[in-house]
């Protein structure tokens, strides 16, 4: 099962998004404190839709706590920021792998970054553009890692309601 991180979150609708992602894609939810929100705030829930209690979705006081509870991240863990120097297409995500994303308005802390070089990824964009809106950024890495690993367990076959092509 692949794992979402979130650093520190501060809009609820992104998270909200974020985590009806999760539920779509069988994926886990790990939120890093402090959030910009409360968990059970209305935008939230709207955000998520009548999904979000079929979410597995844990909290953590901060990144040590964070770590600390879940040792087996060790090498499986990437961090999508603007400052890598790999693209998220280079990495060869595990099934169950962890990939970090940091606040919107600041992104992962460098100090953390330094300490996992290696371990960055980046989405290319052109120009200055700062970065992209999270939920899309959660999305493209996301994908990619579930294509990685054959979309394992998801239905690969749409179904029209009433129309049969």
């Amino acid at each position: 099962m692949l794992n979402i991180v979130l650093l520190e979150p501060e809009i609820p609708a992104n998270t909200g998004n974020i985590g009806r992602t999760c539920v779509a894609t069988g994926s886990r939810l790990h939120l890093i404190e402090p959030l910009g929100f409360r968990i059970n705030e209305k935008q939230l829930r709207r955000a998520g839709m009548d999904y979000w209690k079929d979410l597995d979705v844990t909290v953590y006081d901060n990144f040590a706590d964070f770590l600390e509870k879940n040792p087996e991240c060790r090498g499986k863990l990437y961090m999508a920021t603007t400052k890598a120097k790999h693209v998220y297409t280079d990495v060869a995500f595990e099934a169950d792998a962890y990939i970090m994303f940091g606040k919107e308005s600041a992104g992962i802390p460098e100090e953390i970054l330094v300490e996992h070089k290696e371990d960055c990824v980046r989405i290319p964009m052109v120009g200055d553009i700062r970065s992209l809106n999270l939920g899309n950024s959660v999305a493209i890495v996301l994908y990619e890692a579930l294509r990685q690993n054959g979309f394992a367990g998801m239905n690969l076959e749409g179904h029209l309601h009433e129309l049969h092509w």
